[in-house]
């Protein structure tokens, strides 16, 4: 059985280590700390560290206690095309990376940024209106190869 990243990066204290430095580099940045100006969950950090080992191939933690896949893509949608704003995001993820002590290995690295950079432009499927998030939707998996074939449940002819 091949490792997952999950278990590759250290599993969730990695990953909840993660999550805080990344969180920390977006709200520090002009445009990215934009997208938490209305405020966030005090869990915030704790749960996106949740999700991100639910799509690496850890434990299902948020769509089993948090929220569905479909209401977590309802929360990012809805904002219009934010090129800017997810290129940034995306460099603060890398520095995260480095913060976090998950550099080192480059092929873990490599993953998780694959990974973050793919996950960026799925969230902003739905530009126009989250009402067009449909129901039943679920976390698309990650692996060492990319995305796992028919883990993204999004129509697939979604042109918004």
């Amino acid at each position: 059985m091949t490792r997952t990243i999950y278990d590759a990066v250290g599993g969730m204290p990695a990953l909840v280590s993660l999550a805080h430095a990344w969180h920390e580099r977006v709200l520090a940045d002009p445009v990215v700390s934009h997208a938490f100006s209305h405020g966030y969950h005090p869990d915030h950090t704790e749960r996106l560290a949740a999700y991100w080992a639910e799509a690496l191939g850890g434990p299902p933690a948020v769509t089993t206690s948090v929220a569905s896949e479909s209401e977590v893509v309802r929360m990012h949608s809805g904002n219009g095309p934010h090129q800017e704003m997810d290129a940034r995001a995306v460099e603060c993820f890398e520095r995260a990376v480095e913060d976090a002590g998950l550099s080192g290995d480059a092929d873990v690295r490599d993953a998780l940024v694959a990974y973050f950079t793919w996950a960026t432009g799925y969230m902003g499927t739905y530009h126009g209106s989250a009402d067009q998030v449909p129901d039943g939707l679920t976390v698309p998996r990650w692996s060492w190869d990319g995305l796992v074939d028919g883990t993204d449940s999004r129509p697939s002819q979604h042109t918004e």
